[in-house]
């Protein structure tokens, strides 16, 4: 089905209007009695939300914000959970022109408190359960959201007249160096995200569930996209993580069609071997992304539901690059073709493209040549300038093609951690390790994982005076824990006497990291 797939490239044209808004094409232009939400609470409480009720939310959200002060350009942060009025949220700050920071709860107090410094947000929209967490100096207003404030709130149309590239959305990505970077995507980079037309070919009207928290691009490019072409989006607010048998029952009972997912979350629901039979579901598309889906969980899946997962590929920074699609032939273990509209390479050490099947390179796109393009990362121009200034964007991961044009994903071309789907910088993990009295030097890396793929493992040299235990170590995770997140400290700890480094003493993750995955070949 080949030709189905050169068809697609060769038929692709970006069109981005002059002037955009998300909150216009993703909110107001749907009929207001058509069904936009259905809203499950982990207690079972269920609230069905037409698109009028939603416009409504929106307009009242935007009334509230401006209230607060917020301008055009201001940052709105936002610690919530999944709720109608945190989505009519998102859309009162893109109808006054404002950028949107929405952080997840699992975030720690550390990890917020770095990014309302660095975003310099005007105001921090979160609930009663979570606002005792927070430094309110750090910000000029803390507004504590419920139904009944949103309620209150001066209903009357807000419409912001935006241009395509004005920034819209602030998310924070780790990187191999250094604290965390915001990205700033302007309101166009939403026409970019072209993988719910051609990987999971979004119907009107259709039940559409993304399993990824509305904190990351992963998580709300999949409520954003497939609202925007119509779909109903069926949510799930969980109380604590990830329940496999809550998540295919809530899936089920709600009769849901087109499904985003993620390796990590798919491996947890093979422990449930018949899950065919006891959650049976109208699955029409499945897709996952976040990290390589390995090819047993797509037979699990096709055993249980006779459906092939479609694996796609992409970054905080840009996606969806590469994608499998349901009128192409899916290689288990393949990330599959670039997306129409994307030009992709995979490049040698002198960024020429590589042309031989089979040899591996670091995955590119074409800079600025889609809607997807960043503005750049926030106040950090020297990054933005080396990152996104010359012909190609690099990606850091590396991957080989095959004779038909099939990428590979063949790892990290640098220290990055991708561990269930998370990026994470091993240089943020080790500054918090080091930040325990008994810890004198730390080093992280991926170390394979049946369940997660990977996960974080620190090598630790113990302080003068502190002796190795396993008392000590879930100690320094836990301290981590509290610091960083609850997804990126290190579930594994290793104390050594000493550290691999280079001859100008930095040290060498790389070799850590093959030892990790040499143990694992061995079996442990």
């Amino acid at each position: 089905m080949s030709h189905r797939y050169e068809q697609a490239v060769a038929d692709h044209r970006w069109e981005v209007p002059e002037r955009y808004n998300i909150a216009q094409d993703v909110c107001e232009k749907h009929p207001p009695d058509q069904l936009a939400m259905i809203h499950e609470r982990y207690d079972g409480e269920r609230r069905e939300l037409t698109w009028g009720e939603l416009q409504d939310l929106a307009n009242r959200a935007a009334n509230l914000l401006a209230a607060h002060g917020v301008q055009r350009g201001d940052r709105v942060a936002v610690v919530l959970p999944p709720t109608p009025e945190t989505a009519a949220l998102f859309f009162g700050t893109w109808k006054l022109g404002a950028i949107l920071l929405s952080m997840s709860v699992l975030y720690g107090d550390d990890g917020i408190r770095y990014r309302l410094t660095d975003s310099q947000s005007k105001v921090l929209v979160t609930d009663a359960a979570n606002v005792e967490r927070f430094d309110t100096s750090l910000v000029e207003t803390v507004i504590v959201l419920d139904a009944e404030t949103l309620a209150a709130a001066d209903a009357t149309p807000v419409h912001a007249d935006t241009a395509a590239d004005d920034p819209a959305q602030l998310y924070y990505t780790s990187g191999t160096t250094g604290a965390a970077k915001g990205i700033l995507h302007a309101h166009r980079y939403l026409l970019a995200h072209n993988e719910f037309v051609h990987s999971h070919d979004v119907q009107p009207g259709e039940r559409f569930h993304g399993m990824g928290e509305w904190a990351w691009a992963a998580g709300i490019a999949p409520l954003l996209g497939p609202w925007r072409l119509g779909a109903v989006q069926v949510v799930l607010q969980r109380q604590g993580g990830f329940d496999p048998h809550q998540q295919l029952d809530f899936l089920s009972r709600n009769e849901v069609t087109n499904v985003f997912t993620t390796p990590t979350a798919m491996r947890s629901m093979m422990g449930i071997s018949d899950a065919g039979t006891r959650y049976p579901q109208r699955f029409r598309i499945v897709c996952s992304a976040g990290e390589p889906l390995n090819p047993e969980a797509i037979r699990w899946f096709r055993e249980q539901y006779g459906l092939t997962v479609l694996d796609y590929y992409g970054m905080t920074e840009s996606y969806p690059m590469v994608a499998n699609y349901p009128w192409m032939d899916v290689r288990e273990g393949s990330m599959g073709k670039p997306m129409p509209g994307w030009e992709m390479a995979i490049l040698d050490e002198d960024s020429r493209p590589i042309t031989t099947p089979g040899e591996r390179g670091e995955i590119a796109l074409k800079a600025r040549s889609n809607p997807h393009y960043p503005l750049g990362y926030w106040n950090r121009d020297e990054d933005t300038e080396r990152v996104f200034g010359g012909e190609w964007f690099r990606t850091g991961d590396a991957a080989s093609a095959d004779e038909d044009g099939y990428y590979w994903y063949e790892g990290r071309a640098d220290d990055l951690i991708i561990a269930a789907g998370y990026r994470i910088g091993p240089f943020e993990v080790e500054s918090a390790c080091l930040e325990h009295p008994a810890v004198a030097e730390a080093a992280a890396v991926a170390s394979p994982d049946e369940r997660r793929g990977h996960v974080v493992k620190a090598f630790i040299v113990p302080a003068a005076g502190h002796e190795p235990s396993d008392a000590l170590a879930e100690e320094v995770k836990a301290f981590v824990r509290e610091r960083l997140s609850a997804y990126a400290y290190p579930r594994r700890i290793e104390f050594v006497t000493e550290l691999p480094k280079t001859l100008t003493g930095k040290i060498r993750r790389i070799e850590l990291r093959q030892q990790e995955e040499e143990r694992a070949r061995q079996g442990g």
